[in-house]
């Protein structure tokens, strides 16, 4: 509700004050609810989606015990990036890098892969302090659970 004040002196300087309210009606048309449904509907369904791809990623074929493998440690700090190198094989092998075991999120979170003549990249950024440990294993497949190779990346972030 908005209101309107008018000041008027009267003759012998006197000051009035004459106020008028008006209300404000807010009316929405059928085509601007109808447009307010389907933007609510398609985020519930992205939301929906999201939520089923999120789950069919932590029903991936755990990797069982690792064989002995190199191990390395970085030193790091916050909102740092951090780039693993892994050595690639040929298509036809048919042997993928994965990640073998959690990692603390809240440490790290990772931002990319890549194929790099060869050698597998992946990309980190550094979110948190704390210590945490990347283990890699290579596997037959994305389904195989026996181990190859393994390699370990231990990130410090101070």
């Amino acid at each position: 509700m908005s209101s309107l004040a008018a000041f008027a002196l009267s003759a012998n300087k006197e000051a009035r004050v004459f106020v008028t309210r008006e209300r404000t009606a807010v009316r929405q048309s059928p085509r601007a609810r109808r447009s307010g449904l389907i933007a609510a509907f398609a985020i519930l369904a992205t939301g929906v989606v999201l939520t089923i791809t999120g789950t069919g990623r932590a029903d991936s074929t755990p990797v069982g015990p690792l064989p002995a493998g190199t191990v390395s440690t970085v030193k790091t700090g916050p909102n740092q990036l951090m780039a693993v190198a892994l050595p690639g094989n040929s298509k036809s092998s048919g042997l993928v890098w994965r990640i073998a075991r959690p990692y603390k999120s809240t440490i790290l979170r990772q931002l990319s892969e890549a194929d790099v003549d060869g050698t597998v990249v992946l990309v980190f950024k550094v979110t948190g302090r704390g210590t945490t440990s990347l283990v890699f294993a290579l596997t037959r497949g994305d389904t195989s659970p026996k181990a190859i190779k393994s390699a370990t990346q231990t990130v410090v972030s101070r």
